[in-house]
């Protein structure tokens, strides 16, 4: 199953770090971390997991990109931006594989942006991963964005990190323009803010990586402890602001983990059921079948990689 890949696993491992001349510095995360590359360094086939780090990618190129229970065809030219909270994978298609991708941490946000972490940009929020198909005119603009910040990032201008966080923010924005429903006003009343919280919390739960790890917070109650506010105030919020209680965010998340989980690992249905919190399998077959219409064993025949 799926792991958390770190800055440091990035660096040893991806076709990428080939390219450079000498390895960055990563003991100092005061000021955080950004680089950018040619997507020419990429591998064709990615593993299940979540990242330490958020990422932006140009994909010129054909492939597949799975997270949660959902397939998404990249079928022409995207702007993608994969949420650290997400675990994914990728798998390409088509033989050429170019365009961009950057990375960079939440530390590098915070030291000079206009938004005090990534996950106040709409492009970064919720459980989801962002995908823009991209114009001709949209493609030739991300590429010039892509190249400055690749040029600025080997220069030695002083405030060079400023100036690619600027250019950063442009490439933000541009996906914001694509996705006006996106562009959310960024001032959050109480309710939003306690949800926003709420939903990141309940992404950081996920995902489980070995059948002896269960899930810590299970139930509404749960939730509302971790948050310091009493149940009902907190189901008030998400009800206000998302159409739907509490228990129904959690159970729908539950499954979503529960259908990569069959799809992805080799565990059986029973060390699913436990890890997901579950104390008797039946119990699980009966919650997943009522929310599905097939059973997990039904599930995994029909869907398994």
């Amino acid at each position: 199953m799926g792991t958390n890949e770190t800055l440091e696993d990035f660096y040893r491992t991806h076709p990428a770090a080939k390219s450079l001349t000498q390895l960055p510095d990563l003991s100092n995360r005061e000021h955080g971390h950004f680089n950018v590359f040619s997507r020419e360094f990429c591998n064709r086939y990615t593993s299940y997991s979540r990242r330490d780090f958020y990422k932006i990618s140009l994909l010129l190129g054909k492939g597949k990109l799975f997270y949660g229970d959902q397939e998404i065809d990249i079928n022409q030219n995207a702007l993608v931006f994969f949420n650290r909270n997400v675990p994914y994978s990728w798998q390409a298609i088509s033989e050429e594989q170019t365009g961009y991708f950057c990375l960079f941490t939440e530390e590098f946000i915070r030291s000079g942006s206009l938004f005090k972490n990534a996950t106040e940009y709409p492009v970064f929020r919720g459980d989801s991963i962002t995908v823009l198909f991209v114009s001709d005119m949209q493609e030739r603009e991300l590429l010039t964005l892509f190249k400055k910040m690749s040029a600025e990032l080997d220069s030695g201008y002083v405030h060079k990190y400023a100036l690619i966080r600027s250019y950063l923010e442009l490439v933000i924005h541009e996906a914001m323009k694509m996705e006006p429903g996106h562009a959310n006003d960024v001032h959050m009343d109480g309710s939003a803010r306690l949800t926003s919280l709420f939903l990141e919390l309940l992404d950081r739960q996920f995902p489980i990586d070995s059948p002896e790890h269960k899930l810590r917070l299970k139930t509404a109650g749960d939730y509302a402890a971790k948050l310091s506010v009493h149940v009902n105030h907190l189901n008030r919020a998400l009800k206000e602001v998302t159409g739907r209680t509490t228990t129904e965010h959690i159970t729908e998340k539950v499954m979503q983990h529960s259908k990569v989980l069959l799809r992805q690992s080799n565990w059986s249905i029973t060390e699913v059921a436990y890890c997901l919190g579950f104390e008797y399998a039946a119990y699980f077959n009966n919650i997943f079948k009522k929310q599905t219409g097939i059973t997990p064993k039904s599930y995994r025949e029909t869907y398994k990689i």
